[in-house]
Order: structure tokens, then C-alpha cells, then sequence
């Protein structure tokens, strides 16, 4: 069978790297072309040595894309700059798959409320399909436009949308209370995320503020048709990557343990990446994999739902999850390329 011909936009980032380390051996795609604009002319492994011998592509500029024929591409790109990608090159040449917050809210309203950009691309924003395929599987296969989710989205909104879907908790009042590896914060030095300041610390930042409440709410709203009240805290941990995150609701009805154990196992028991588990997971148990670990359950002393997820931030909570969504589109096996035993230790 012909191999499906891929290109990626914006290399030199962590999640670029994810992308090239799940596709350069991708069984049924081929790399055509790999983009970076402080590199462009450069070999890969010049800026990810890790690659070395396993990949001689050579980087060039975005204004090259146009030049290939390609099934599909993917943006590593900053909030801001993938719609200008989407803008010039639309959507009937090739299938995007946006690993940016440019798509994933549906308005233009919020978008600039919360990102303080302008989004110059909002017309595309009713053909792109949020890329959860434990929520939008049906809707992904048919997508020109995917809009990759969030890394702290992922790993709130697959423990939340059971529990409100059926009913099983109030919809204001909700907790999300997460811990993130400092992958997340991008490649670029930045304050707070220099070693010196890091190593040995623990810090919570964006509170009432971060651009993930919205997209958290909002996907939930359109999956439940229930609208929300989300607290959500993001924290970074002196670690390279992982998410961890817990939640905690109030039940709508009367509530005991198994009930909610029951309901994330019945939920979740064909999926093939979401785990449901007896324990609190730890963050390398999921490590370098796509998985993402769920443990759920009731404390009848607060009358509290609670449950704890945890991700690889660049696999399911990025890279990871970009390769399950473009083998959705292409009718491939889903878990094809992502296969990956979780690093323990």
C-alpha cells in the first residue's frame, strides 16, 4: 500500500521532536518535508542529536511547503502563528492536524479574550473537529482541520466528561487541580523554568487566568451539552515531562464507591489508551507512552468525587495524540506507531 506523505511545521520545539521520533518509523507514512525557520538549511540532527543516524532530512523554511504533495500536515507551531499557516494555505490541498490553541475553542470571541490575539483565521473555525478521539472519533475521520487538544485539557476533560455526561456530579463547583513537567512550557528559556529556579522547587502559576479554563468548558459544554464551572490551577514540577491531575466534584445524587468505579470501567474498557486502574497512578507509568491512567472514586466523609489522571504531556497531551488522530483520518489501526511501553524507571 502506498505510504500516506506527511509534512511537519516547526521542527525545532519539544513536540516537533515527538512528532519526528513517532513518524520517521511510522509504518504507513512517509516524511516529505520538515520545516524550521532558525534552521532552515540545516540537517535535523543539528538540532535534535538524538536523532543521529536514524534521520539525514534536511530542515527548510515554510515558504517551502507549498512546493509538495502531501496527504497531511501537522503544525508544531506557537498559539498565533498556526492560523497564519491555515490562513494562506486553507484547507482543500492537504489535511491539517493544528497542535496549537488556534482552533480549539470554536469561537473568535473567547479565542481573543483569553490568548489576547487577534485571530485573523476565524473563519476556519467551524471546520475544525477537537481532536479527543475518546470523545470525537466519529467526527475525526471525516476532519480537514483537527485541533490537536491541550496537554492539561486531555487529562481534565477524559475524567470529567464521564462523571457529567450521566449524571453522576454537579456542574459548577468543579476542581481541577494539576501538575505539569516543564516540557509543556515550550522549548525556550523562559523565567521560572531556568534550571537554577526549577530544580528542587514547586510552583502553581495562571490562577483564574490560564488559557486552558476555556477550552476545558467549553469541550465539555459541546460533548454533555451541560455547561460548566471549572477552577482549574495549573502547577510545574521539577520534572522534564509528565501531567498529573486530579479533580474533585460533588455528586448529584446519592454516591458511593463502586458506583464510580464502576462507571469509569464500563466507560473507558474498550479504549485502547485510557487505563483505568485500582491505585493513583504514578507519572511513569504513562511516561513516554500514550496512555493515559485513570484512577476514580468517592470520599463519603466530604461527599467528593475524586479522581486522578496522568499523561506523558508531549505523547497524549501532543505528539502522541496528533499520531492517534491522523491514523483515525487515514483508516488505519489507532494505535499504529504508538505502541510504545512506558519508560519505568
Amino acid at each position: 500500500m502506498p505510504k500516506y506523505k506527511i509534512g511537519i511545521v516547526g521542527a525545532s520545539g519539544y513536540t516537533g521532536s515527538e512528532l519526528l521520533r513517532l513518524l520517521i518509523h511510522h509504518p504507513d507514512v512517509s516524511i516529505e518535508y520538515v520545516t524550521s525557520e532558525s534552521y532552515a538549511g540545516k540537517k535535523i540532527t543539528e538540532i535534535h542529536p538524538h536523532l543521529l543516524d536514524i534521520s539525514d532530512i534536511k530542515l527548510e523554511t515554510v515558504k517551502n511547503a507549498g512546493n509538495y504533495d502531501v496527504d497531511l500536515v501537522f503544525l508544531a507551531l506557537p498559539h498565533g502563528v498556526s492560523m497564519d499557516f491555515v490562513k494562506e494555505h486553507g484547507l482543500d490541498k492537504f489535511i491539517t492536524i493544528d497542535l496549537s490553541g488556534d482552533f480549539r475553542l470554536g469561537s473568535k470571541g473567547i479565542y481573543e479574550e483569553w490568548y489576547g490575539k487577534k485571530h485573523i483565521a476565524d473563519n476556519y473555525l467551524g471546520d475544525a473537529v477537537y481532536g479527543l478521539p475518546e470523545l470525537y472519533r466519529h467526527k475525526i475521520r471525516n476532519a480537514r482541520l483537527v485541533a490537536n487538544p491541550g496537554c492539561y485539557p486531555t487529562s481534565a476533560i477524559i475524567p470529567l466528561t464521564p462523571l457529567i455526561k450521566y449524571g453522576f456530579i454537579n456542574t459548577s463547583g468543579i476542581v481541577v487541580d494539576a501538575k505539569s513537567g516543564v516540557t509543556g512550557a515550550g522549548a525556550k528559556v523562559k523565567p521560572g523554568t531556568h534550571f537554577p529556579d526549577l530544580f528542587g522547587n514547586f510552583s502553581a502559576y495562571g490562577l483564574t487566568n490560564h488559557r486552558h479554563t476555556p477550552e476545558i468548558e467549553s469541550v465539555v459544554h459541546r460533548y454533555t451539552g451541560y455547561s460548566t464551572e471549572v477552577l482549574f490551577t495549573p502547577h510545574l514540577l521539577p520534572i522534564d515531562r509528565g501531567i498529573l491531575t486530579t479533580t474533585y466534584s460533588t455528586p448529584k445524587k446519592e454516591m458511593n464507591k463502586e458506583m464510580v468505579e464502576e462507571l469509569f470501567y464500563s466507560v473507558f474498557e474498550k479504549e485502547h489508551f485510557v487505563r483505568t486502574v485500582d491505585r493513583p497512578p504514578l507519572l511513569k507509568h504513562v511516561r513516554g507512552s500514550n496512555y493515559c491512567d485513570i484512577h476514580a472514586t468517592y470520599d463519603a466523609r466530604t461527599n467528593k468525587i475524586i479522581t486522578v489522571s496522568t499523561i506523558d504531556n508531549l505523547m497524549k497531551g501532543a505528539a502522541g495524540q496528533a499520531v492517534q488522530n491522523m491514523n483515525i483520518i487515514f483508516g488505519l489501526i489507532e494505535s499504529t506507531g504508538l505502541e510504545h511501553i512506558p519508560l519505568n524507571p
